[in-house]
């Protein structure tokens, strides 16, 4: 049986800095992720589940029956502006 840290972790490695969820639904071999990467930046949504679905090659179809995604590109972090930063301070 495969773990929601296995595939969780599976996915941080082949997306590094993306920000990943991952759960179950109707049994422990059907998974739900909810993953947001930089790396999906210009790439269609059926480009980023290929990308997510590539980081858990070997488990889907295996211990794993199901994957459910939610995909979306990670924005960058917006930086402060000049008035932001002096109060800061």
């Amino acid at each position: 049986m495969v773990s929601i840290e296995e595939v969780r972790q599976r996915i941080e490695q082949a997306l590094p800095g993306a920000r990943v969820r991952v759960g179950t639904f109707s049994g422990d071999d059907h998974f739900e992720a909810e993953v947001h990467a930089p790396q999906f930046a210009g790439k269609s949504l059926v480009e980023q589940h290929r990308m997510v679905y590539a980081a858990v090659d070997g488990l889907l179809g295996d211990a794993m029956h199901a994957l459910a995604l939610k995909t979306r590109p990670l924005e960058p972090a917006p930086h402060p502006t000049t008035s932001e930063s002096r109060r800061r301070r």
